[in-house]
Parts: C-alpha cells; structure tokens; sequence
C-alpha cells in the first residue's frame, strides 16, 4: 500500500518537471519569435536621383592687373625744363599741362618766319602791282608793251605768291615746335612716374643717337587691363562676353565678376596657351596695376548632361554606382562617365534619368540586399 503511494507520488513529480520544461520551451520559442522581426529590419540607405543638369569645369589662372593705357611722355624739342606741375601720384585730366620746356632760340626762329612771311606778302603785293599795270597799259595800248616784259611780270607775281606760301610754312613749323615745349596729358590717368625735375636738360625724343631723358609716365589706371594663359585645351570655351570670376587676395579676398574682352587668336608656341583678356573698371583706383589676382575660367559647359553626386561612385578600374532597383533591392552596375566637376559626375552610359543610386558608405551593403531608400536632395550643384 505505501508502495503504491510512494509510485503515485514520483509519477506526479516526472510529470510536473516534463510539463515545466515544455512550458519553458514555449515560453523560450514565442520571445524568440518576438525578437526575430526586429532583427530582421530593413536597413534605410540615402539615395539620390538621376538627373539632367548642366555641368562644366571651372580652370584657375594667375594674373596680373595693368594699365588699360600707359605711356612715358617725352620732349619733342631740346631745351631746359622751366616748369614741372606734376608729380607722381597726381590725377591728371585730357589736355592738362604737365610740364614747360624753355627753348628761347624756337621764338627767335619763329619771329624771323613771321617777318619772312610779312616780307613776302609785302613782295607780292609790288610784283601783282607791276604785273597788272603793265596788263592795263597793254589793253590801252597793243604792242606798246613788249610781250617779254609782260611774262616777266607775271613770272615775278607767280614766285612771289609761292614765297608767301614758303614763309607761312615756316611759321607754321616754328609755332609747332613751339607747341611741343608744352608737354600735356594726353588721357585721363595718373601720373604714375617723375623722371626730370625743372632745370634739366632735355633732349628731343626723336634724336635717335641720344637717350633722351622723359618726363613723366602717365597711367590710365581708371580701366585695367587683366591677362591670362588660357591652356591650349580649352581654346575652344574661350569666347567674347564669357563670364571670369576674379578673385584678389590682397584686396581683402575680393571677388567680382568680369567678362572676356578679348583674346589674340595665336597659341604661344613655348608655353603652349593663349593670351586671354578681360577689362576691369577701376574708377575708385582701388585696385593698383601690378596687384596679382585668379582668374576662374568655365570650360567645358555641358548643358542637360545627365548627372549623379561623386559621392555614388565606386572607383575602380571600371567606375561603378549602387542603385536601388523597383524591387528596393541593391544592385551593382558599371558606369561610363564623362565630365567631372567637384562634386558631380556626367554620366554616359549605364544608369537612366530618374534611377536611384546610394550615396555615402557602400561597405555595408552587399548587392542583392533588399533596402528602404531615402531621397537626399544634395544643395551643391554640378557648376558650383
């Protein structure tokens, strides 16, 4: 009796642990069951669509600012200098008088032209005189006048007439030579250099066996003039009226827009470039010729090219992006691209406008993988 119960007793015990350990097993499986679908979450990854934009290159040039206009006045005739009104650094206006040469010798010679040419009017007036008296007798009288007087007279008329002709040449020379000891600006600009100083001696500019000392130089610093090599590949981008951003350090890291002015049409054959310039009003003279400066050219201007951010891309011997097909699944493809800028790429093949394609770390996405996207709008542009 005892031994049935004690049989009764163990039986209930093995039954108890077997119904433990399959309601711990179940317990076990449905938190499992609960945790899987957090585990399983699909990752999301940062895309950005395939566009159509206009792409372009943008190339540097050092460059140096000069005078639009710039020239060193010199003497016309030889002589003392009396007067110097300028110095450097003066604005001078069109016309304005610089400087006075003395050269007491040009009034002499231009006063004895004038009496030459009072002489020879003087003689005319007496040679025109006998010639039309002897023409009045003649008409009165036939043949009382021998013919040979009368073209004397008139030979006589006719050589004072051209004399007068040869003294008012004269002093219209003198009175030139004169007008150049007057020396004047001859646009509105600065005077940027003083080479004589009132006494000097002063040789006249066209004397060539002498080196004749200037007077002063004279900058039109009000418009500048801006060069640069433009590198024979990109020849073909240069065109009048095109954009240049010009940006000059010294002036407090200014930047301002200009455009092409001009360019020679001839690639310097040792540096392989072409001379491009741009004009840059000046009219504060804030900017000082000499100053140097970057010229930022745009090259190679792609309109509508289809575009992705440098981010997409995989370098590689063949470039490839990651894009996330209709299925929201990752898929590898190979890309050939063309433009480069600083931020985005020109695609020519291999993805279609509107395809998506993931941007920032590929390393924890495999292809195939399935993945919710999330459209990034990138605020950096192609051209920028």
């Amino acid at each position: 009796m005892r031994s049935n119960t004690k049989n009764r007793l163990f039986v209930s015990i093995i039954g108890a642990a077997v119904l433990g350990g399959v309601f711990w097993a179940a317990l076990r499986s449905h938190a499992q069951s609960a945790a899987a679908p957090e585990s399983m979450t699909v990752p999301v990854v940062a895309v950005a669509r395939v566009d159509r934009e206009d792409l372009s290159r943008q190339v540097t040039y050092s460059a140096e600012f000069r005078p639009y206009l710039e020239v060193v006045l010199h003497a016309k005739v030889s002589g003392f200098v009396k007067d110097m009104n300028v110095d450097f650094g003066d604005k001078v206006k069109a016309g304005e008088l610089l400087a006075t040469i003395e050269v007491p010798e040009l009034n002499d010679e231009l006063n004895s032209a004038i009496a030459a040419e009072a002489k020879a009017e003087a003689d005319y007036t007496n040679a025109n005189l006998i010639y039309t008296r002897l023409q009045s007798v003649n008409k009165a009288h036939p043949n009382l006048v021998a013919e040979q007087d009368l073209d004397t007279a008139a030979a006589n008329a006719q050589e004072a007439s051209a004399a007068i002709a040869a003294a008012k040449a004269d002093v219209g020379k003198y009175k030139t030579l004169v007008s150049y000891t007057q020396i004047t600006a001859p646009f509105d600009g600065v005077v940027t250099h003083r080479y004589a100083d009132p006494g000097a001696l002063i040789q006249a500019g066209t004397s060539s066996d002498t080196q004749s000392l200037p007077l002063v130089r004279v900058s039109d610093n009000y418009l500048l003039r801006l060069d640069f090599p433009v590198d024979v590949d990109y020849v073909q981008d240069v065109h009048v009226g095109d954009p240049v951003q010009v940006h000059v350090e010294s002036l407090g890291n200014r930047t301002f827009s200009g455009t092409i002015s001009r360019f020679t049409y001839d690639i310097t054959d040792d540096t392989r470039t072409m001379i491009t310039e741009i004009e840059v009003p000046n009219p504060s003279l804030e900017i000082i010729p000499g100053m140097y400066c970057t010229a930022d050219l745009t090259v190679e201007d792609h309109k509508n090219a289809l575009a992705i951010p440098a981010e997409a891309v995989v370098a590689g011997e063949t470039p490839t992006v990651y894009v996330v097909n209709k299925d929201d699944q990752i898929e590898e493809r190979p890309v050939q691209l063309g433009l480069e800028t600083p931020n985005k790429y020109e695609v020519l093949s291999g993805l279609q406008e509107g395809d998506l394609v993931l941007i920032g770390n590929h390393s924890e996405i495999q292809s195939g993988e399935k993945v919710q996207p999330k459209i990034v709008q990138l605020t950096m542009r192609g051209g920028e």
